[in-house]
């Protein structure tokens, strides 16, 4: 990989040599008990060494350029899907993709956060940042979802919704709290998955489900590390502390009850085997819709509403 943080350089050079002696495995037979041993090498120095990484770490790792996005895990995990552009007032946003899917032969509605490669892309992407008409459209297919039955499912990663001007003037906390209100009580599965970044209203406009699930190294958090940092200690330097106290991290997470599970991610993080990464979503995704499929529409949204009013909750 181009890019490789000082902290994952062990990890990844072991995985190189782990990829190099598979090729030569797949050749010669004699490679294959010493491509074993060297997996399983990989595979536990990669979780002892990640095991002891600091909050600010894991942001790091979910802001990994090398990353899956969306569109990657769309490729992997659903068949057919058709994209929908438009938010039938303003424009299309290329920062939410979205569109009709099928998952393992259940038709279902997916979306989620788009960011860029490169910076053509990410220009194109608004680097994962939505506007409102990105909300909106969001929105709209909600309503489609809740009219035909079809289970949503996204996918969150975005530091946050785009807070330029000029969204603020076409209504960016109005778009936003309308896909919360309407996501509050639509009477289909809805499904989330936090696959990077999970920053504050823009994440939570596409999270207001039945079941939120976190990859290992995703944060979800209502402000990013640098813009707490900003604000409390009027230096983004304080990042470190900011993470730390914020308890933004997956385990962190499933203590509070954020979120309700947690996906493992390859050794050395999602970006190291995209395909694996996507096996372990899978596998989450088919045990939670066919966990929801079994409810109604009015229990698919009492139980929504119980989930988020436990938020928060303690006993004095």
């Amino acid at each position: 990989m181009a890019h490789v943080l000082p902290f994952e350089r062990p990890v990844v050079d072991l995985l190189t040599k782990v990829r190099e002696l598979r090729s030569l495995a797949a050749e010669d037979d004699r490679h294959r008990a010493e491509l074993k041993r060297l997996e399983k090498k990989a595979t536990t120095f990669a979780r002892e060494l990640f095991a002891q990484l600091d909050p600010i770490q894991k942001v790091q790792l979910s802001r990994h350029p090398a990353r899956p996005y969306t569109l990657d895990y769309i490729d992997y995990l659903f068949d057919d899907f058709v994209e929908l552009h438009g938010d039938r007032r303003f424009r299309d946003d290329p920062a939410i993709v979205a569109g009709i899917a099928s998952f393992h032969g259940t038709p279902v509605m997916v979306m989620g956060h788009q960011k860029g490669r490169d910076t053509k892309q990410n220009l194109i992407r608004n680097f994962g940042m939505p506007n409102p008409e990105g909300y909106r459209k969001a929105l709209r297919l909600y309503e489609i979802a809740d009219r035909f039955g079809l289970p949503v499912m996204t996918f969150v990663d975005t530091k946050g919704a785009y807070p330029g001007l000029e969204a603020e003037e076409r209504g960016q906390s109005e778009a936003i709290g309308a896909c919360i209100e309407a996501m509050a009580g639509l009477r289909v599965p809805i499904l989330t998955t936090v696959i990077g970044e999970g920053g504050s209203g823009g994440a939570l406009a596409l999270g207001v489900a039945n079941r939120v699930m976190i990859q290992e190294f995703s944060y979800y958090s209502v402000i990013s590390p640098e813009g707490c940092a900003s604000i409390l200690w009027k230096t983004p330097e304080k990042a470190a502390e900011a993470a730390e106290r914020l308890k933004l991290t997956a385990p962190h997470l499933l203590e509070l009850g954020v979120v309700d599970g947690i996906i493992d991610e390859p050794p050395g993080g999602a970006h190291q085997d995209f395909e694996l990464a996507a096996k372990f979503i899978d596998q989450s995704l088919k045990r939670n819709l066919r966990e929801l499929l079994k409810l109604s529409g009015d229990e698919l949204v009492e139980d929504r509403y119980d989930r988020f009013r436990r938020l928060g909750s303690f006993i004095a």
